[in-house]
């Protein structure tokens, strides 16, 4: 229907409706009240024009009904009462007099009337309509805005598979309660049961506040039920008009295992960062390369992007220039190992910042090449620090990891030895040295759920090393974010470390994969492949004497800086290229522990 014959049509329904209930109203009470005609007929033309004057003044014919909600009931409303008031006027300037109750009954019929002939198509369609055979029956857990939103939208979609049937909700006040005709008929504890009674074939989450802990807890409940899971999208992706209310995702591993994310100070940060200089090494790289993403977002004036991988630095300069037209992208091809080169791009470019993302981390190939992983983690890290000094760099921002901790890995070794670089040159230099540390980065490559996505992919088996180990993990904007953090909170020296709350058990990652990828542990099966070398069953953040117990900012604590040996470190870059691959495991091993075990007892002695 045009808009022209959708005018048209409702125009004359409501001139129907004025005329029918004015008259009405005067017939009604023509044994009390004494009206002549002249007063029914001048009543009759003020009360037709004034309502569609004030029906145009508040869109009644620009409204689409069948979504009506009390803001349509208000708009009818308001413009009702204010014809009547009107033809109220009217009657007292014409005829010194109002007659009320005449007035009183047809404002009744007149909101009743309009209200119906307005509601009448979205009635029509909620009955015959209602239900489509062809639909999931489907359950959405939130009772509040969230879940409403989605129910109104699937109800009035015709283009969804979806039908809601009932909510769940752990509010104890919604339960036994109806909305938009589905009941809310439990918590989250009875998804299982609801499922069965409900004949259940799809679940939606429909909670846009909901943590990460509570829609773990859920999505553990619904995959007792084997019925798909879906989360509504965010209440941003929304507003924004990225997505509609409709379009549901899947819940993806982020979800169950990312954390709430950490709020950034942004204004110290701008601080640090805000028309500076800033060079990111291994920017190609994941965590680089969203450290790049991040700091563009606080407006430097220069960002050099300095990386070893052509075309991995490639990809971060076009993205970023296409992104932040407004900063200087400068890409600089370039290995960390090579201390004259890096004294040449901190001295062409003098950065007020740089953030240290060059490593290597794979465990198992750095326990093969350890050679490697002392010229990458150890020298390389040096010669970045030591180019940094020497051009005055303000902030140095170091990568670490939780393997640093009491390691049993060539990988973690060296990492705990670059931190101990970090320390010693923040005590010898005027710029400010920290490290940051991180559990499992969830999506970085080589990290463990590509791996698992691959093996499902191909049917399995899921190779898990042991069934009791576990690991932290976060994501990889979370983990960029606390870099920004600890450069804007660095006094020098520190490690910085994330609250990173419960480890998680590898074997649980798997599980929950296999179940997101629609199969169960029937069709896909986990092995146990026994422990690589160099792994640990569990992880740690910091070491029992690194400690500080108190936050300095919210889910951000500061590790203790014991004294430090770095003759010992000297010593190995000096002579590590003669030593055998089991010398050199051993030697990084030894000193890695030497800072937190005897060094200790050097210096109490």
């Amino acid at each position: 229907m045009s808009y022209r014959m959708r005018l048209g049509l409702l125009m004359s329904a409501d001139s129907f409706i004025v005329i029918f209930s004015i008259f009405i109203g005067y017939w009604l009470l023509a044994s009390t009240d004494l009206i002549v005609p002249l007063v029914i007929i001048v009543s009759s033309v003020s009360l037709f024009i004034s309502h569609h004057i004030f029906a145009h003044f508040f869109k009644l014919y620009k409204r689409v009904w069948q979504y009506a909600s009390i803001q349509e009931l208000s708009a009818i409303f308001q413009a009702i009462t204010l014809s009547i008031v009107t033809t109220g006027l009217v009657q007292l300037i014409a005829f010194q007099g109002i007659y009320t109750r005449t007035l009183i009954i047809t404002w009744m019929l007149h909101i009743l009337l309009i209200g119906a002939s307005r509601f009448a198509w979205r009635l029509y369609r909620d009955t015959v309509f209602k239900v489509d055979k062809s639909k999931k029956r489907t359950l959405i857990i939130g009772a509040g805005s969230g879940g409403s939103m989605v129910a109104r939208q699937l109800l009035n979609s015709s283009t969804s598979e979806l039908h809601p049937v009932a909510f769940i909700d752990d509010d104890f006040t919604k339960q036994q309660l109806e909305i938009m005709g589905c009941p809310v008929v439990g918590g989250t504890e009875d998804i299982a049961s609801v499922v069965k009674e409900k004949d259940i074939e799809h679940i939606i989450v429909a909670i846009p506040s909901l943590t990460k802990t509570e829609l773990n807890h859920i999505f553990k409940e619904s995959s007792k039920t084997k019925v798909k899971t879906q989360i509504m999208p965010s209440v941003e992706d929304i507003m924004s008009g990225k997505v509609s209310v409709n379009e549901m995702r899947d819940v993806q591993v982020e979800d169950l295992l990312g954390r709430d994310p950490v709020e950034l100070d942004t204004h110290s940060i701008s601080e640090k960062l805000t028309g500076k200089t800033v060079l990111v090494t291994g920017a190609g790289g994941s965590i680089g390369s969203e450290v790049c993403r991040q700091v563009s977002s606080f407006h430097p004036k220069k960002l050099i992007l300095l990386g070893h991988g052509e075309n991995s630095i490639y990809s971060i300069e076009y993205e970023l220039r296409t992104k932040f037209p407004h900063i200087e992208v400068e890409p600089e091809i370039a290995d960390v190992q090579d201390l004259e080169r890096m004294k040449s791009v901190m001295e062409a470019y003098k950065p007020d910042v740089v953030y240290h993302a060059a490593a290597h981390k794979h465990v198992p190939l750095m326990e093969r090449n350890p050679h490697e992983s002392v010229k990458n983690n150890v020298i390389g890290t040096k010669n970045v620090a030591e180019a940094a000094d020497q051009a005055g760099v303000k902030v140095f921002v170091m990568i670490s990891t939780d393997k640093a901790v009491n390691p049993t890995s060539v990988m973690g070794a060296t990492k705990r030895i670059a931190e101990m670089i970090i320390q010693h040159m923040d005590m010898i230099s005027k710029t400010k040295f920290v490290a940051v540390r991180f559990g499992n980065v969830l999506g970085s490559r080589g990290s463990v759920i590509p791996l698992f996505k691959k093996q499902i992919a191909a049917g399995g088996p899921v190779t898990v090393t042991h069934s009791e180990m576990e690991r932290y993990f976060m994501t990889i904007p979370e983990a960029s974010r606390l870099v920004l953090q600890a450069g804007a909170l660095a006094k020098g020296g520190e490690i910085f470390v994330l609250d990173m709350g419960e480890p998680v058990k590898i074997v649980d990652l798997a599980k929950n994969l296999i179940r997101l990828s629609g199969f169960t542990e029937e069709e896909i099966e986990i092995k146990f492949s026994g422990m690589r070398p160099g792994e640990k069953l569990f992880e740690e953040l910091l070491g029992k004497d690194e400690v500080h117990e108190e936050q300095i900012y919210p889910q951000i604590y500061r590790g203790k800086t014991p004294p430090v040996n770095v003759d010992v470190i000297f010593d190995l870059i000096n002579a590590f290229e003669g030593a055998s691959v089991e010398q050199l495991r051993a030697e990084v091993l030894d000193i890695a522990h030497f800072r937190v075990e005897r060094l200790l007892k050097v210096v109490s002695s």
